[in-house]
């Protein structure tokens, strides 16, 4: 009798520390994105210090804990495994690691590998996003690409300072980073011209994710007419 009497209630916990490790994951996500805004533009431009690597310990940790749980979870674990590999792997703190083996890399390639949790930040946030919209489908990608586009601008400005800052004459500050990346996703440009590969290979990605966005912003708008257009009819 106790055991029929606890199997109903067992997916509504389950649902409930699913979506409490998600909402943890997105809170996460944004302490992590502050933190690398602090070491980027107020650190010592030569290595990570000890409190960002702290606290990127700490949220890989919640990240972790949100893909083991969904795993759990998952009725096909095998299939949900291999599915989700990529938020796996981007999940741990491979700066924490490589510190702990005594691997010393350089503050360029560090910033790369300490990159990889900051996606896993972005995807969650994405992925919070789409669930807060409403079920229109073409609103709820509208909405989150939208999401998408402005921190992945913020963060393209961030990787661009950190690399183009003392080698890129025309980069004063982190406000001309900003604005050389908002000015790349709209597809307008900027006179500040990258010199280091990192910074080309973001003055590439950043049009291209503007450009992906007028053929969304396009079909939201034209369904946007249509449906009004049926209700006056």
């Amino acid at each position: 009798m106790n055991r029929q009497k606890q199997l109903p209630h067992t997916p509504a916990r389950n649902e409930g520390l699913r979506g409490t490790l998600a909402t943890l994951a997105v809170i996460a996500g944004l302490v992590l994105l502050v933190a690398l805004s602090w070491e980027v533009i107020g650190g010592s431009g030569t290595r990570f210090s000890d409190f960002y690597l702290g606290i990127q310990l700490a949220v890989c940790v919640v990240f972790l804990l949100d893909f083991f749980v969904e795993w759990a979870s998952a009725p096909q674990k095998g299939r949900y495994f291999w599915r989700n590999l990529l938020f796996l792997l981007i999940s741990i703190p491979w700066l924490n690691i490589l510190g702990w083996c005594g691997i010393a890399i350089t503050r360029d390639w560090g910033m790369v590998v300490g990159l990889l949790p900051v996606l896993r930040a972005l995807l969650a946030m994405v992925i919070i996003v789409r669930w807060l919209t409403s079920d229109n489908k073409v609103r709820r990608l509208l909405i989150a690409y939208i999401f998408t586009v402005v921190v992945f601008t913020y963060i393209s400005a961030l990787v661009f300072f950190e690399y183009e800052s003392g080698v890129n004459p025309k980069l004063h500050g982190f406000g001309n980073a900003l604005w050389w990346a908002w000015m790349n996703v709209t597809t307008v440009g900027a006179e500040i011209f990258p010199v280091t590969a990192i910074g080309k290979i973001f003055c590439v990605l950043l049009p291209s994710l503007g450009m992906m966005f007028f053929p969304i912003f396009t079909t939201y708008v034209l369904q946007q007419y249509t449906h009004r257009k049926e209700l006056d009819q």
